[in-house]
């Protein structure tokens, strides 16, 4: 099972959780959810005015032996309007634009979807049960 909460976090909204939304799918291979500003594909929907979030920015997809991985998909502009970081306990790293990565198998951490130009954040929580 990967479970997921996202917030939405503007300048001085910092630490605030109110708008808080969950997800979670069953670790089953082919399983997938998607992070971004289309709810017709992304169960965790981000602001419609926030463009330095895509379409469909990020994908967790499970694979066949139930591990878990994060994809940022690439969007329309050739260079990206935000950053995007994974942590989980003291390991942080930067994902690179298009790349994928895997998630850690019955961890918890963060992605941060950090908007380049400004002080917005798409912060996604994770945690595999295994």
């Amino acid at each position: 099972m990967l479970e997921l909460t996202m917030v939405t976090v503007s300048g001085a909204d910092a630490g605030a959780t109110a708008g808080m939304t969950l997800a979670e799918l069953p670790s089953e291979p082919g399983a997938a959810l998607r992070v971004g500003r289309d709810a017709a594909v992304c169960r965790l929907v981000t602001p419609e005015d926030w463009l330095f979030v895509s379409r469909v920015h990020l994908e967790f997809r499970c694979g066949p032996d139930g591990t878990w991985q994060l994809t940022w998909h690439r969007g329309s502009q050739p260079d990206p309007a935000s950053e995007v970081r994974l942590t989980h306990g003291p390991h942080a790293q930067a994902v690179g634009y298009g790349a994928t990565v895997p998630l850690p198998r019955g961890g918890a951490g963060e992605i941060v979807v950090q908007e380049r130009s400004g002080p917005r954040s798409v912060n996604v929580g994770f945690f595999h049960e295994v």
